[in-house]
C-alpha cells in the first residue's frame, strides 16, 4: 500500500475544497460587480441595447445575462380556415456567466433561435475561469465571441467554402486546388 500517494490526493481534495470556499467568497465583492460594470459599459459605449440581468435564484449559483432581447421575427404562421396569422417570436441570443458549484465561473453564448422553426442551437461553452482570472480583458473578448456568433447566425448561408475533404488523394487535390494547377 502506497500511503504517501493517498495522503497527497487526499491534500489535493483538501485543497480543491477550500478553493470552492475562496472562489465563492470573490463573487459578491469582486467578480460579480466586474462583470455587471464590464457589460453594461460595453452595452453603452457600443450602443448594443441589450439587457444586463441577474438571476439569483440560488445562492453560490448566480447568472448574469447580457440578453439581446426578443422580437417579432418577420416570419408569420398562418392559422388554417381563416385570414389570421401568428407572428413567431426571435430571441436574439445571450452572453451567459454561470457561477459553478464550484465556485468557477461558465461563460456560454445562446444563440439566436425562432421559435417554432426548428430547434434552437445548443449553447456555446466559450470558457470555464476562475475568480482571479476574470478581468475586463477577458469580458471584452467574450463580449465581441457574442457579437460574431449572432452575426453569423444572422447572416447565415451556405456559400461559406468548406474544407471538409477526405479520402485517398485529398491532400494532393486540395494542393491544386490551391495553387490553381
Amino acid at each position: 500500500m502506497n500511503i504517501s500517494s493517498l495522503k497527497s490526493k487526499v491534500e489535493l481534495y483538501k485543497e480543491t475544497l477550500q478553493n470552492t470556499k475562496d472562489y465563492r467568497s470573490k463573487w459578491e465583492p469582486e467578480v460579480k460587480p466586474l462583470i455587471i460594470n464590464t457589460l453594461e459599459d460595453l452595452n453603452k459605449k457600443t450602443g448594443l441595447g441589450a439587457k444586463v440581468d441577474v438571476k439569483k435564484n440560488l445562492e453560490n449559483l448566480e447568472v448574469i445575462v447580457l440578453d439581446l432581447g426578443k422580437e417579432e421575427s418577420g416570419i408569420k404562421e398562418m392559422i388554417p380556415d381563416s385570414e389570421l396569422k401568428r407572428e413567431l417570436i426571435k430571441s436574439n441570443g445571450a452572453l451567459i456567466f454561470q457561477q459553478m458549484f464550484n465556485g468557477k465561473i461558465m461563460v456560454m453564448i445562446i444563440y439566436p433561435y425562432i421559435e417554432g422553426y426548428g430547434e434552437p442551437r445548443p449553447p456555446k461553452n466559450v470558457e470555464i475561469v476562475r475568480p482571479h482570472e476574470l478581468n475586463e480583458g477577458y469580458i471584452f473578448r467574450y463580449f465581441d465571441e457574442l457579437i460574431k456568433e449572432v452575426t453569423d447566425w444572422e447572416d447565415y448561408d451556405d456559400d461559406q467554402p468548406t474544407v471538409n475533404k477526405i479520402g485517398f488523394g485529398t491532400q494532393q487535390m486540395l494542393m491544386q486546388e490551391k495553387h490553381g494547377s
